[in-house]
């Protein structure tokens, strides 16, 4: 999925998701990560270091069981591939998709007070995974926490999406 944003030099104006694995056939899967997508485009931070050409465009991809980022500008310049283990992260994305999972799940038969507490943990976990992503990019980009909370949903989205089919996505 690829969508564009307005201009600016430090911000990404699209972001493509790894189309090898498809598109979520989940309706949920498919809003959420069409939502997330909107918002990191209507607001965000973006400013790979050493480099002042944006607005960027950015492409998420599993490989190896490594995210791989891929950044160039809008003129098809290239700024940079970064390679990033995921293995720091593979808890935190265990628990953030149980708790989301949870939220759903739950909404039908939970009262408000219940879905909030669930929801909190939920926030907890992606504040916990959105710290680690900008400490693990800062030496190549600078990204502020709306910014990293936004691709780390994406990362989580990608994930399941990349295990569909050979087990729990960890």
């Amino acid at each position: 999925m690829t969508t564009a944003s307005k201009s600016s030099n430090s911000r990404l104006s699209a972001v493509s998701l790894d189309k090898s694995i498809g598109s979520p056939s989940d309706p949920i899967l498919k809003r959420e990560q069409a939502v997330t997508i909107s918002d990191l485009l209507e607001n965000n931070s973006f400013a790979p270091v050493g480099h002042n050409g944006g607005p960027y465009l950015l492409e998420l991809e599993i490989l190896d069981k490594k995210l791989v980022l891929s950044v160039t500008t809008e003129s098809g310049e290239h700024v940079l591939c970064h390679h990033l283990s995921l293995t720091s992260f593979r808890q935190l994305l265990k628990d953030y998709r149980i708790v989301c999972e949870s939220y759903i799940d739950a909404q039908l038969r939970l009262t408000p007070e219940r879905l909030e507490a669930i929801d909190m943990g939920r926030r907890a976990i992606h504040d916990e995974a959105s710290a680690l992503l900008r400490e693990r990019f800062k030496s190549r980009v600078e990204i502020d926490q709306d910014t990293a909370r936004r691709l780390f949903t994406l990362i989580s989205l990608l994930v399941a999406r990349n295990s569909f089919g050979r087990g729990p996505a960890t």
